[in-house]
C-alpha cells in the first residue's frame, strides 16, 4: 500500500484573493474530518467492527451495473475518506488508488486496507491537487460521490482537473446525493406530523458554514475542530461543469434508495438498502460520464 501525502498547492483557481479564503474554508473542513475521523471509525454506521461485512454494502446494484468488469482497470476513487467504498473497487480486481485530504482518514484507510489484506494506493491530497500528487497518472475509472461534491467550492475546476485524472475513453461516475434529499427536512419541526417537508433550498449556489460538536454517524462529539464548510451543488451545475470540460456524459440516473435509513418511516429493500414507502422520490443520481 502506498503512503503519498502531497501538501503543496493547496486549492484551485489562481492566486487571487477569493480563492485564498477558499483555500482557509477548505483548510478548516480537513481539519473538522481529521476530528471526525475516530468518531466514525469506532461508530455503528460505518460498522468497521463487523469483519464479515462486505464494502459492497455502500453500493447500489446498478452501480456495479454501470461501471461493468474492473478486473485489471485502474480506478480512483477522489474523496474517499476511510476508504469503505475504496476497498470494494480493490476486491473486484481493481488497480484501486484512493484519495483524501485528511491525514487522519488516509491513516485510517491504509489501516483497514492492510486488515483485509487488499493492495490500495492511498494518497494524502486536496482534490484539485490530485494529478500533481498523482505525478500525472492518469486512470481508466474516476469514482467520486455520496457526500463527496459538497465540499468543493468550484465545480468546473473541479471537472477539469478530473478529465486530467481521466484516460482518454476513461469514465467518471459520479453517485452522490439528490439535492432533493438535502432540501428535505431530516425531522419533524414542534408541534409538526411525520410528513417530510421542503425546509431548505433544492437549487445550489452560495456557501454554508456549519458549527457542530457532532458528526452524522452515530457516537460521542468530536474532539477537535467543528467548523467545516459545504458549498451545495444542484443537478444542473454537475451536467454543466462535466459538459464544460469536455466530457461527455453516458447516463443519468435517479434512485429512490439510500444505503442506510435517513428518516425512520424508510423500509428495508431486498438488496439492504433503504427506500420511503409511500412514495418515490429521487435520492440519488448516478452520472456516468466518459472523456472522449
Amino acid at each position: 500500500m502506498g503512503a503519498s501525502e502531497h501538501t503543496e498547492g493547496y486549492g484551485p483557481g489562481p492566486a487571487e484573493p477569493q480563492w485564498a479564503a477558499l483555500r482557509e474554508r477548505m483548510r478548516a473542513t480537513e481539519a473538522n474530518w481529521d476530528a471526525r475521523t475516530p468518531v466514525h471509525l469506532a461508530s455503528d454506521f460505518y460498522g468497521l467492527d463487523d469483519r464479515d461485512r462486505d464494502p459492497a454494502d455502500w453500493f447500489a446494484p446498478f452501480e456495479w451495473a454501470d461501471l461493468g468488469d474492473l478486473a485489471g482497470r485502474s480506478v480512483l476513487h477522489l474523496q474517499c475518506h476511510l476508504g469503505t467504498e475504496t476497498l470494494a473497487f480493490a476486491e473486484r480486481g481493481a488497480r484501486t488508488t484512493g484519495l483524501d485530504f485528511s491525514a487522519a482518514s488516509v491513516a485510517a484507510a491504509r489501516e483497514l486496507a492492510a486488515r483485509r489484506g487488499r493492495e490500495v494506493d492511498y494518497v494524502r491530497a486536496n482534490v484539485y491537487d490530485a494529478p500533481e500528487a498523482l505525478a500525472g497518472r492518469r486512470f481508466d475509472v474516476v469514482y467520486t460521490g455520496k457526500g463527496a461534491l459538497c465540499y468543493l467550492p468550484d465545480l468546473a475546476q473541479w471537472a477539469r482537473t478530473v478529465s486530467r485524472l481521466l484516460t482518454d475513453g476513461g469514465r467518471l461516475y459520479i453517485v452522490e446525493f439528490h439535492p432533493l434529499l438535502s432540501a428535505l427536512g431530516p425531522s419533524p419541526g414542534p408541534g409538526e406530523g411525520p410528513e417530510l417537508l421542503l425546509r431548505h433550498d433544492y437549487l445550489g449556489g452560495g456557501e454554508v458554514r456549519k458549527d457542530s460538536p457532532h458528526t452524522y454517524t452515530d457516537g460521542p462529539a468530536v474532539e477537535g475542530p467543528t467548523v467545516s464548510y459545504e458549498w451545495p451543488h444542484g443537478l444542473g451545475e454537475v451536467v454543466d461543469a462535466v459538459l464544460g470540460a469536455g466530457l461527455r456524459i453516458e447516463r443519468l440516473r435517479e434512485c429512490d434508495e439510500l444505503p442506510w435509513p435517513r428518516w425512520p418511516s424508510m423500509d428495508r429493500t431486498p438488496h439492504g438498502w433503504w427506500r420511503l414507502p409511500d412514495i418515490r422520490i429521487p435520492l440519488l443520481y448516478a452520472l456516468l460520464v466518459s472523456r472522449p
